[in-house]
């Protein structure tokens, strides 16, 4: 398919190449010229000068921005994406945004005969090189049908939740179960540690008990080697956690513990980590 993919981030470049080695045909756009420049060297397609220019003609449309004023830009604005689509394309937006944003993008995509769905992703960077991300959908079902497909290229599973803001909605449910999960990774870690354990040898056996999760093995030793200059950062993370907790606050959610990581991730950019990986909350309790 002629697609286009807008926003070439640590997760978006290698979901634009998956797609590329794919054998679709790819137009990409990013804010900074020259790392569009460097993913047409690395893949097959081509770049474009604005969103509107990168979208015309394309059957379906990616984006893969910062948060909601990005998107709004790169979608609705002088040289956004609807600007140019074609009658009948769709837009696959991987944002993590807000759910309100996703349902605006929504009417305003068949008031100009578009479809949209809200498709934010699980997994971070390693996951989307390596073409396994798990994804969170809303919309239509027939559109969710037409596209899947395409986004197989770079899913390990890809589930429609409802209609356009479910996809945004359960990505809060993710990043909720994340914050509880590495606050007690952490304390885990530090308590290992303070009670002259090998760290490394008590997590070598829980991670396969009752007790495991992708973060404990993925993320204990990393922690036990004071080691956060990879993965998800915590600026990003506290923009997810902003936009789950401002929801909540409106839908009537009790997140106590979600709160507290968040101030707690608050701390550790006082710290100076703010690019960090989410994981350097057990860097707070070492001070």
């Amino acid at each position: 398919m002629k697609v286009a993919f807008i926003g070439l981030g640590v997760m978006g470049y290698p979901m634009a190449g998956h797609l590329a080695k794919a054998g679709h045909e790819v137009t990409v756009y990013n804010r900074t010229a020259s790392k569009a420049d460097q993913w047409c060297q690395e893949y097959s397609g081509k770049s474009a000068v604005t969103p509107a220019e990168a979208a015309r003609d394309a059957e379906i449309v990616f984006t893969c921005v910062g948060n909601d004023d990005d998107l709004r830009q790169v979608v609705t604005g002088s040289q956004g994406v609807f600007s140019s689509m074609a009658q009948g394309a769709t837009l696959v937006d991987h944002t993590t945004a807000s759910a309100e944003i996703a349902r605006e993008l929504a009417i305003i995509a068949a008031e100009q005969g578009l479809t949209f769905l809200d498709a934010p992703v699980s997994g971070g960077q390693a996951g989307a090189e390596n073409g396994v991300l798990s994804i969170m959908i809303g919309g239509e079902p027939a559109v969710f049908e037409k596209v899947m497909p395409v986004i197989d290229c770079y899913a390990k599973s890809a589930k429609l939740l409802g209609q356009a803001g479910c996809g945004q909605l359960a990505k809060m449910v993710n990043q909720i179960c994340i914050a509880g999960l590495v606050q007690g990774l952490a304390e885990g870690v530090h308590f290992a540690k303070q009670a002259g354990l090998d760290a490394s040898a008590v997590f070598d056996v829980i991670q396969h008990g009752a007790a495991g999760s992708w973060q404990m093995t993925n993320r204990h030793q990393t922690m036990i080697d004071d080691q956060f200059d990879f993965g998800f950062a915590v600026d990003w993370m506290r923009k997810d956690l902003k936009i789950t907790l401002d929801e909540a606050r409106s839908n009537g959610a009790q997140l106590p513990v979600t709160a507290l990581v968040d101030q707690f991730y608050a701390e550790v950019q006082k710290l100076g980590g703010q690019r960090w990986d989410t994981s350097s909350l057990v860097k707070r309790l070492e001070q």
